[in-house]
């Protein structure tokens, strides 16, 4: 039986939470190999022959990817394959006193592996008064404390190490499509947000609003800086959420 693949992949602090709420259940992320705007693709995963030092071939790892319509052309997929899994590279940071040290939820120093800290991640707590945000009295991330707040620097989620993440994702699809052949249903399930007057907003932060969930997707998509008009190949990612 093959071993579970798992890999990193980032959210912003609005996709953290529709993941948690249940609203995102898939991703879209350009393609880096770009085909022809008429290509035939598909999408396949392959058993790749290697040839080991003496010659001989073996079974390779198993290559999950497109490729197009010549046979020749295509590209890996980033992500991996169906089965495999994601874990949620997010904003966060440690919790430490005021010396700079790092201490657990009890207020007690934690001294060598920082992992024993106690963990903040930004897309759970509401905007505080100063430094980093209120830290809720309870989470399912953390033990109940009293209210806290916490004076000191967010890590951005690039720099999230494996032990830090607290979501883990098992990827149930994969497939290519042009960007803007987005379906009412798939803008939806992106993750984009349904306002108070039932309107559909990019995220919940503010921003302009809309009748349908695929021009919110589109403000989505243009605020982490894609090109929506040049509709590119994008690979489709569809989740679903496990415990880590």
């Amino acid at each position: 039986m093959s071993q579970i693949k798992e890999r990193p992949i980032l959210f912003s602090a609005p996709m953290v939470r529709a993941i948690l709420e249940g609203r995102k259940t898939v991703t879209r992320r350009a393609m880096k190999c770009q085909p022809d705007a008429d290509a035939s693709i598909t999408v396949e995963s392959y058993n790749v022959a290697v040839t080991n030092r003496r010659g001989y071939q073996e079974a390779g790892p198993e290559i999950f990817g497109a490729w197009w319509r010549d046979g020749e052309s295509g590209c890996k997929c980033p992500y991996g394959k169906p089965g495999d899994r994601l874990w949620v590279r997010e904003t966060f940071a440690l919790l430490g006193n005021e010396d700079g040290c790092c201490i657990d939820w009890q207020d007690n120093l934690v001294k060598g592996d920082e992992r024993g800290a106690a963990r903040i991640y930004r897309a759970s707590c509401p905007p505080g008064d100063y430094g980093l945000n209120q830290i809720p009295a309870k989470a399912d991330w953390k033990p109940d404390t009293e209210a806290m707040e916490y004076d000191g620097a967010w890590r951005p989620s690039i720099h999230m190490p494996r032990w830090a993440s607290r979501i883990l994702l098992e990827i149930t699809d994969v497939r290519v499509e042009r960007l803007q052949d987005i379906t009412y249903e798939q803008a939806a399930a992106e993750g984009v947000h349904r306002g108070p007057l039932r309107e559909w907003c990019a995220s919940d932060e503010g921003g302009a609003c809309h009748k349908y969930p695929v021009p919110a997707f589109r403000d989505l998509w243009q605020s982490v800086g894609g090109n929506w008009d040049a509709n590119p190949w994008v690979w489709v990612v569809e989740f679903s959420r496990v415990t880590p």
